[in-house]
């Protein structure tokens, strides 16, 4: 897309005769297009004022020109502990280095800011010294490769997670560059490299084959006194061409002086130079729409008719689709669109008559940009290191109850034979070997409190007891559930009409795109609403995942078939910040909204019941007052909840009554666990949203020590742009020392102290007055964690995180990025040498899960167990503590299917299988070899994984992932996968025990006789296919057990292939 050809070309002939050129005119995305016009061969450094512009600078031109050319150059971040975000400026920096250094010829982009400038880097032959250069076919021993790493400072590790580490796993050494984002694996035979890969370190599976590989060590934190330091400046071709904004902010940096050799291009006059021949650009910015369409499909027409090209840029093809949706209804021309590109700012050119747009700033949206060769954060490999079993942690069996988990143990057969087995100590020293081929029966203990379960006895009936009071618990409340739930659909409700154009206004100026999982909730609760029944669904889903945004959506349909909506919320607080979003979203459109709190005066209470009574108040949101004395509604349509665990038992008792007739819609943060979803189908509506809205930007986390200016630039940061911050300190008594160091390091800001010891009033109205922005910072406890919404707070610095649990740790941060800005979450520890492994472990899994919803797996463990505990009831909890939560969710299942069979109500599809299990003994070795593998912990989790495989397809993407981790799958590993087949086909078969020993195997069929599976085809089936095979198989019924047996099996291949034949 051409812009200002004119000037573009005189700016062309300038830059080759002239030191300096000038501009005029040329501003927003408009520069850029400009730029990559010239299409001038040769380095060119783009100098921006900050490093948020230089991000935003670097994604237009990715989007502008063909090829990877364009490389951002950012600081090395010094004062960050180390951390995702640091490794990522870490690559970003050395490959920025490293290309100018190869660098020949062709075109070359250097985005960078004057604080990135002025860090000094090795000088350019040091860097090269210090590369490795591998390649196919190349022949290096590994020690070689170790003792060169080793010397730049690379660090061995088991898994490779971060630049800088590597690791080696037989003939497969993987390396994390500083100049790539991913990590390379490299594959020996003997010592010639045979293959390399780059592979993904989050599945640490290979993405894809590469001929070589160059290893740089990070160039940055080389700042040793011997090694010779240079300015960025000395790598440059002489040939450099500079563009700027104006010199006058550069002036007095450091880096300025030195740029005196290179020709500049300044895009805007500087002031002390405006009498300078400039080139003229006339750009204008794009109009401000506010979301208004009208506006929009106005300007369209006005600009096409003027004979101007108009075209919109947005990154989705959907987001696109629905504009022209807009547009179209409005019956507008339509202008062009292009996918898959934006810009930051749209602009008007007026002398090539373009209108550039972008559809961001028409929906008025944050643009979140992505930086190449950023380096993902590996969150798999933490949920390993945070699920991994170690030695000394509490371990449930569902035979035998709660024990300690003992390590891998190898132990010899009566043949001698080695085979290795999980140790288990129970009460009294007793031990239980657990094989390999049964993983699936034991569990994690999790629960709430971290206090130790109570450990139990061998034999004794106390585990049995407590699993069978938990069986007939659990279906005492299903009961009641899908009783209530089969009630209620025998009511006739208001069935309300279809969507109106309003409602299609209102849901596409979301400010954000709406995820498969919002639209199917939207969907579904348009659904229940449009049918004759009373609707009541549960919308569930994490902190800022947009379940205020499907209430608003169902409340405005409600009010569009003239019916009144209530809004009930725990809080205070919440009343005023549900009634401020129902307000921006619904403000242009035919619908009043008011609120009822304490805060309200007893006058406008009484008004507000009026006019609920008259019926020209269409919503109302308010604390369970709503539901008192002196509320009655002309004709109330719809009734949303939010919080509903959080309410007493008589206003649960009231809304019960009210549910009965009315539609209702319940939200909740406390996410339910997948597995009680599948138990509830019959007896609950559920909407589960799982994933946050994809522009919502990820809170930047960072880990950082106690260090004054830091906290101070943080602080003088946030408040320079507007914004307020949280401080997060959880000792009441230390809160007003805290203050005292605040203040001197800022004296002039206002500082609010709040936490759980004042009284609720006075505490409320701290937070009101902080809301309303009377205050800079709320300085507080722990107590902010619960729903306080406060978008123009976007930085919560936490004190002492080690000491603060995962999930606390997650939900605080939800509290910050809740507009559109960035927001930063800043985790102040103690040096991390000093503090608790577990502590470094929750650390850096809250580290590695930013993006907001990639928490909801981990963090939320225990908020698993409050959601199974609100949606069961209280004591279900207790009996969660009793057992883990792991295992009580397999008791709940088994409890659910029995209830299927008893009550005739099929919850779940029903099993085809007519056992659970299949046993098996083998004297066969199968295990994964120590040569293999090594480490303890991450041979339970593939030997768990494979235990809970049901099926080929899934063995084989198993196996796939292990040649390309660990190498060729050794004999002993190649039987293991035998061994799942041959229990999968069991099960399949109705066998519960299958034997394989000294060449014979026996397969022993169900042993209660009452078994249904006696009557039923597959048993028929398989009898036939054993007369047909007389010779092979031969069937015995000694001490009234039926079983097969089969001759000369003497491998464990053989043995699937025969049971195949059945």
């Amino acid at each position: 897309m051409l812009i200002s050809t004119k000037s573009v070309n005189t700016l062309a002939e300038r830059i080759e005769n002239s030191a300096e050129v000038f501009c005029s005119g040329l501003f927003l995305s408009a520069r850029w297009f400009a730029v990559s016009q010239l299409d001038r061969d040769g380095v060119q450094v783009i100098i921006m004022p900050d490093k948020e512009s230089a991000e935003y600078c670097s994604v237009d031109l990715y989007n502008l020109t063909e090829g990877d050319k364009v490389f951002f150059l950012p600081d090395s971040g010094k004062s960050l502990e180390r951390s995702n975000y640091k490794s990522s400026l870490g690559v970003q920096r050395t490959s920025a280095i490293g290309k100018l250094l190869e660098y020949k010829d062709g075109q070359l982009f250097i985005v960078t800011y004057p604080s990135a400038l002025e860090e000094s880097i090795p000088s350019a032959e040091k860097i090269r010294q210090s590369l490795l250069m591998l390649s196919v076919g190349d022949e290096i021993s590994h020690d070689k490769i170790v003792d060169t790493l080793f010397e730049s400072g690379f660090q061995r590790v088991d898994f490779v997670a971060e630049p800088g580490q590597f690791a080696i796993r037989g003939a497969i050494v993987d390396i994390f560059s500083y100049s790539y984002s991913d990590p390379f694996r490299i594959s020996f035979f003997g010592d010639e490299i045979d293959s390399i890969n780059i592979f993904d370190c989050n599945t640490q599976l290979s993405k894809e084959k590469v001929i070589k590989a160059e290893i740089y060590p990070d160039i940055v934190a080389s700042e040793n006194e011997e090694v010779e330091q240079v300015s960025i400046m000395d790598i440059l071709p002489d040939d450099t061409l500079f563009w700027l904004d104006s010199s006058d902010m550069y002036n007095n940096r450091g880096f300025w002086p030195i740029t005196d050799r290179f020709r500049k291009v300044y895009m805007e006059i500087p002031l002390s130079r405006q009498d300078e021949d400039a080139i003229r650009f006339s750009i204008a910015s794009q109009p401000v729409f506010n979301k208004n369409f009208e506006l929009l499909t106005e300007d369209i027409r006005k600009r096409m008719e003027e004979g101007y090209r108009v075209r919109i840029y947005g990154e989705k093809q959907s987001q696109l689709e629905r504009l022209r949706s807009i547009l179209s209804q409005n019956g507008g021309v339509i202008p062009e669109f292009i996918s898959g590109c934006n810009i930051h700012n749209g602009f008007i050119d007026h002398e090539n008559k373009v209108c550039c747009y972008s559809d961001h700033e028409i929906f008025d949206r944050f643009h979140r940009v992505s930086i190449r060769r950023t380096v993902d954060k590996s969150e798999q490999l933490t949920i390993n290191d945070l699920t991994s079993f170690s030695i000394g942690d509490y371990i449930v069996h569902i035979d035998y109850g709660v024990g300690i988990f003992g390590g891998l143990v190898r132990m010899k057969d009566d043949k001698g034979r080695m085979h290795e087995v999980v140790k288990l100590t129970y009460k009294d020293n007793d031990v239980v070997f657990v094989s390999v081929h049964s993983l699936h029966k034991i569990s994690r203990y999790k629960s709430k409190d971290s206090e130790p379960p109570k450990i139990h006895k061998l034999g004794s009936k106390a585990w049995q007891n407590l699993k069978a009071s938990t069986k007939s618990k659990v279906k005492d409340i299903a009961k009641d559930l899908i009783q209530l739930y089969a009630r209620r659909k025998a009511v006739k409700g208001f069935a309300f009409s279809a969507d109106t154009y309003l409602q299609q206004e209102l849901e596409s100026s979301f400010m954000y795109e709406d995820t498969p999982d919002q639209e199917k909730a939207v969907q579904a609760v348009k659904r229940d609403m449009e049918d004759t029944c009373p609707m009541d669904r549960l919308v569930c889903g994490d902190v800022g995942f947009g379940k205020t945004e499907v209430a608003v959506r169902a409340a405005f349909k409600a009010v569009a078939d003239s019916k009144q909506v209530a809004v009930l919320v725990p809080t205070t607080i919440l009343a005023l910040q549900h009634f401020k979003t129902f307000q921006s979203r619904l403000k242009d459109l035919p619908c009043n909204i008011d609120y009822v709190s304490r805060l309200r005066t007893a006058k406008e209470i009484s008004d507000i019941q009026k006019r609920l009574k008259a019926g020209t108040l269409d919503i109302v949101i308010g604390t369970h007052k709503l539901i008192g004395k002196g509320f009655e509604f002309k004709d109330l349509g719809l009734l949303i909840i939010d919080e509903e665990q959080k309410f007493g038992v008589s206003a649960k008792e009231k809304l019960r009554q009210l549910k009965a007739s009315v539609d209702t819609l319940t939200l909740t943060a406390t996410p339910i666990p997948r597995t009680l979803q599948f138990s509830l189908l019959g007896a609950r509506d559920l909407s589960i949203i799982n994933t946050p809205p994809p522009n919502r930007i990820p809170v930047q986390t960072e880990i950082m020590l106690f260090d004054h200016d830091e906290i101070k630039k943080i602080i003088n940061y946030e408040l320079g742009r507007g914004g307020q911050l949280f401080f997060v300190h959880n000792r009441v008594e230390e809160l007003m020392a805290v203050e005292d160091i605040l203040h001197r390091l800022v004296p002039d800001m206002k500082i609010c102290v709040a936490h759980g010891q004042m009284e609720a009033k006075v505490l409320e109205n701290k937070i009101l007055e902080f809301m309303a922005g009377d205050y800079d910072m709320l300085l507080c406890t722990t107590i902010i964690e619960n729903g306080l919404d406060i978008p123009n707070a976007n930085t919560i610095i936490i004190n002492q995180a080690q000491n603060i649990g995962l999930s606390d740790l997650h939900q605080l941060r939800g509290r910050v990025g809740r507009s559109n800005r960035r927001a930063f979450c800043y985790l102040i520890v103690p040096p991390l040498l000093s503090i608790t492994e577990d502590a470094r472990r929750r650390l850096k899994a809250i580290e590695s899960f930013s993006d907001l919803g990639s928490g909801f797996n981990i963090a939320m463990q225990d908020l698993d167990i409050r959601g199974a505990g609100n949606l069961l009831g209280a004591e279900q909890s207790g009996f969660i503590t009793d057992m883990g939560f792991e295992t009580y969710q397999k008791i709940l299942a088994e409890a659910m299917e029995e209830l299927g069979v008893e009550t005739g109500i099929v919850t779940r599809s029903v099993k085809e299988n007519y056992i659970v299990d299949c046993t098996i003994e083998t004297d066969q070795l199968a295990l994964i070899p120590d040569s293999y593998i090594d480490l303890t912990a991450e041979k339970i989790r593939i030997y768990k994984e494979l235990d809970s495989i049901n099926n080929e397809k899934d063995l084989d993407v198993m196996r796939g992932k292990l040649t390309d981790r660990f190498g060729k799958i050794p004999v002993e590993l190649e039987r293991l996968f035998d061994i799942v087949r041959i229990r999968q086909l069991g099960v399949k078969l109705g066998f519960e025990k299958i034997i394989i020993k000294n060449g014979v195997m026996i397969a022993f069929f169900i042993l209660n006789p009452l078994s249904q599976y006696y009557k039923s085809d597959r048993f028929s089936k398989v009898l036939e296919n054993i007369s047909l095979n007389p010779k092979l198989f031969e069937i015995k019924q000694p001490d009234n057990r039926l079983r097969i047996m089969v001759r000369n099996v003497d491998s464990i291949s053989k043995a699937y292939n025969i049971l195949k034949k059945l």
